[in-house]
């Protein structure tokens, strides 16, 4: 049975029939499709729980509520299916690409990144969607034949949502894309959208749910102001939480369908036929309205500097630093610090590549950490009292 056959979905859709396959040829599934196979190994692999304590905005331990990398993932996930089905493309495979896009992030979000990328400055630096490849190539370990999930190329090309030529040069044929000036598929360009539609939407809910915004400070967003007064003219008196959830739902649609009817439109301009056609193209086909650009330019300003740049969020960012650069220092001046498979590890790939070998090793074993656990490891290595 083939879950996703050619005759259902549109010319230039990504399907079994031109895939470009797998790093290692395996027989091909009875019961699903390979995309199919490549989304339940990402559900069912150590990466993707691990999103369930990972830091989206918040840190875990901060509420229950929030959102975290897991909850994030399947809420592009969902997105990314809605818009995928009505344009006729491959909603596996979107699904598939937005349930692993975040794998490679590490703990504390974007601050964790930031700090890692800092200490591995001198050993070839750190990028999420670079480890998420690497997870997926490398690092998971479940396989008797293989090292990695050993995904079709059309997922592992789509977690990589972006790549400098210099690391494209070493990535084989899932980085062709990036020195050739070539688009990923429409599944991926749709996934990039519905990732960003999620994190800014669902961060203003997160964001409110703390305090640390205002409805009265964010109705001088466009985007969210069209919402409220709609919702206000309708249901007046409505219950704060409720009137938030509407005027976030609704904003979701707003951009949801205006990604839908614009890349449509693209679509019909360029009369794409086949899957190529879409790769050719100058820029993505999958894009927001001029009006939509803005709205969303607008809304980013406002969560950057009143929601990411707000004094609470800033000192856990602040925290999180500590505790990645001083765990790296740790680890990389002392391997014998870290248990023993990373240590077998950190050995095996310094052999192979010096000390940018080793602190390759340090980065892996602290970009797999969750937020908790990484607080955990610092308290066990700089904190007297925990021996263990």
């Amino acid at each position: 049975m083939n879950a996703d056959a050619p005759c259902s979905l549109a010319p230039y859709a990504s399907t079994e029939a031109n895939s470009r396959g797998r790093l290692h040829p395996e027989p091909p599934p009875q019961h699903r499709s390979e995309f199919q196979r490549d989304r339940d190994r990402i559900v069912h692999s150590a990466a993707f729980r691990r999103l369930e304590y990972k830091t989206q905005v918040f840190v875990n331990h901060e509420g229950d509520m929030f959102r975290t990398r897991l909850t994030h993932s399947i809420e592009v996930a969902q997105i990314g299916r809605s818009v995928a089905r009505i344009l006729g493309v491959n909603e596996v495979l979107t699904e598939t690409i937005a349930l692993a896009h975040d794998l490679g992030h590490t703990p504390f979000g974007h601050a964790g990144q930031d700090a890692l990328n800092r200490c591995m400055r001198d050993y070839g630096g750190f990028e999420h969607n670079l480890q998420s490849l690497r997870i997926v190539d490398q690092l998971e370990e479940k396989y008797a034949e293989f090292d990695g999930l050993n995904l079709t190329f059309e997922t592992r090309e789509g977690i990589l949502k972006h790549c400098s030529a210099g690391n494209a040069r070493h990535l084989g044929e899932v980085g062709e894309r990036f020195l050739q000036k070539r688009q990923p598929g429409l599944e991926a360009q749709i996934t990039n959208i519905a990732d960003e539609i999620a994190y800014n939407n669902h961060d203003i809910d997160d964001g409110l749910r703390a305090g640390l915004l205002g409805i009265e400070k964010l109705r001088e967003v466009q985007l969210f102001a069209e919402q409220y007064d709609k919702v206000m003219a309708a249901y007046p008196g409505l219950e704060t939480r409720r009137a938030i959830h509407e005027i976030i739902r609704r904003m979701i649609n707003r951009q949801v369908t205006d990604l839908m009817d614009t890349t449509r439109a693209r679509l019909t301009e360029c009369a794409p036929q086949t899957r190529d056609d879409i790769l050719a193209q100058a820029e993505p086909l999958a894009a927001f309205s001029p009006a939509m650009r803005r709205m969303n330019g607008e809304l980013k300003r406002f969560l950057h500097e009143h929601l990411y740049r707000h004094y609470r969020v800033h000192r856990m960012t602040s925290k999180a630093r500590t505790i990645i650069d001083e765990l790296f220092a740790a680890f990389f001046g002392d391997t014998r610090l870290l248990p023993p498979e990373a240590q077998r590890k950190a050995r095996s790939l310094e052999a192979e590549s010096g000390a940018s070998g080793r602190a390759r090793a340090v980065a892996d074993y602290i970009a797999g950490m969750t937020d908790r656990y990484a607080i955990q490891e610092y308290d066990r290595i700089f904190t007297p009292a925990t021996l263990t």
